[in-house]
């Protein structure tokens, strides 16, 4: 695999980061607060990825923008509640050096504000690993290709010799539309049915696994 690619691009939520559930559960008591109909789990989960407003407007397509702008406002407050208990994913802290190690560039693109993604960054420290971050409220949402876009026009990497790696259809279908190969990972938001029949280059159950299957293959 070394010798067909050469940056890895993660999302974070769901991929690096164990924290679909807390996402989930922030949308609900959001919703709740702003009066209006309480999504399914499973419909909070599935807007996981996308940019905080588009996926409160995808949730609440008859809701005006005071209130999107109402449920957005509760769901930050319910999230930074829990911000600071959420952790990595097993094995994260040490494969991302080892990919480093063994040659890879690192990056990520996710639905997280900037302010979001460099809080997350600094209570890992994971940061300095990664040579470019791209977020939500600086591109159009997934699975636009903008934030690839822009993650490979930084890089210098041609898309065939970049893997998007994500735990939703809108990471896959980002990196579809920018002409990267994908990975896909069932520990996150999306069923492992549903990201299969996206046709990624590999599926993975756990971070553990596809770490493994990285290193090995490198």
């Amino acid at each position: 695999m070394r010798q067909d690619f050469d940056l890895l691009v993660f999302d974070w939520d769901g991929t690096l980061m164990d924290s679909t559930g807390t996402i989930a559960r922030s949308i609900q008591l959001a919703f709740a607060d702003a009066g209006l109909p309480v999504p399914e789990y499973e419909k909070a989960a599935y807007v996981i990825g996308y940019g905080l407003k588009e996926a409160m407007q995808y949730l609440a397509p008859e809701a005006d923008d005071a209130a999107v702008a109402r449920i957005v406002d509760a769901y930050k407050q319910h999230y930074l509640q829990q911000d600071a208990h959420l952790v990595l994913f097993e094995g994260v802290v040490e494969a991302l050096p080892r990919f480093r190690e063994a040659g890879y560039m690192l990056a990520v693109a996710t639905g997280k504000s900037r302010v979001g993604l460099n809080r997350a960054l600094g209570a890992t420290g994971l940061g300095d690993l990664f040579e470019v971050t791209r977020t939500a409220d600086e591109a159009f949402s997934k699975p636009h290709p903008a934030m690839l876009e822009y993650i490979l026009d930084f890089t210098g990497v041609v898309p065939r010799r970049a893997i998007m790696i994500g735990d939703t259809t809108h990471d896959l279908q980002m990196g579809q539309n920018a002409g990267t190969a994908t990975i896909s990972l069932g520990c996150g938001a999306h069923p492992a049915a549903a990201l299969r029949a996206e046709k990624p280059l590999n599926h993975f159950d756990q971070f553990g696994d596809l770490a493994a299957w990285i290193l090995n293959k490198a």
